[in-house]
């Protein structure tokens, strides 16, 4: 029989470190959650045989024929634009006041005033982010009216909600030893924060910040579908007409949009991690 010196010693000429424990509990999860997915694909009525015939086929591409080719006429154009920037400006406006109000909620979220005001600034965060975005326009559009007002307060209720838990994250995980240590030479609370704490976080609440202002911008487009304003608006009109080849110009203004932002804010990133 080998000596346990001796299986510690061939272990290590391997290489590798002996295998993890399995927990029960882990297993059990896993298992649930496949028998989860398998009980999805039996109980829902999914007809891949009717998706994948001949006639739905032509009936798509004779669809997607009518788009073509897209309305190019300058005062369509320039009503496009309007409503691109109108777009624009709903995401901008409704991740700046996310960020302010994550942040408020962040402080007492990640335990710096005590567990009781810890748990009602989680419940506030976890009712904002569990109300989509479309439901929360659909609620204010009755008292704001229709327009991109109501558009921009929905999308900062949602993302208020996920910036607030994130960046509540990001304040628990941050080291505490170099806000402890100005604490301990005398520096105030609010100082010794801005100093020590927030700029570890700092670039990771940027980031996030910005994955948040991609996610608005196709969610802003989106909102018009219930009258919130933009290109979401014009689209769901032309689309009510059947007028598809504004609609297409509709839609690749939407796709130039998405791809400037996401090319804006990657470069932005690159930026803050150099």
């Amino acid at each position: 029989m080998m000596a346990p010196e001796a299986t510690g010693s061939a272990r290590r000429g391997t290489g590798q470190p002996p295998a993890p424990a399995r927990a029960i509990g882990t297993l059990v999860l896993l298992a649930a959650l496949a028998l989860l997915v398998f009980a999805s694909f039996a109980t829902l009525p999914l007809q891949w045989s009717a998706f994948a015939t001949p006639e739905a086929a032509s009936t798509t591409w004779e669809f997607l024929g009518g788009f073509a080719p897209p309305n190019l006429a300058p005062a369509f154009l320039a009503k496009c634009g309007w409503a691109t920037l109108e777009t624009l400006a709903m995401s901008l406006l409704g991740t700046a006041l996310a960020v302010a109000g994550g942040m408020l909620l962040a402080l007492p979220a990640s335990g710096r005033f005590g567990r009781a005001l810890r748990a009602l600034a989680r419940a506030m965060q976890n009712v904002l982010r569990s109300i989509p975005e479309l439901v929360w326009a659909s609620l204010l559009l009755v008292a704001a009216g229709l327009g991109p007002f109501a558009g921009t307060l929905a999308l900062g209720l949602h993302t208020t909600g996920v910036l607030g838990r994130l960046f509540a994250d990001a304040l628990e995980n941050a080291a505490p030893l170099p806000e402890q240590t100005l604490r301990t030479n005398g520096a105030g609370q609010v100082a010794a924060f801005l100093y020590a704490t927030l700029p570890q976080t700092l670039p990771q609440m940027l980031s996030y910040t910005l994955y948040r202002w991609e996610n608005n911008i196709r969610a802003a487009a989106i909102l018009g579908v219930v009258g919130a304003g933009g290109l979401g608006q014009m689209l769901k009109y032309h689309l009510s007409l059947f007028q598809t080849q504004s609609a297409a110009t509709v839609v690749i203004a939407m796709l130039v949009l998405v791809a400037s932002v996401d090319a804006i804010s990657f470069a932005t990133r690159r930026a803050l991690t150099r």
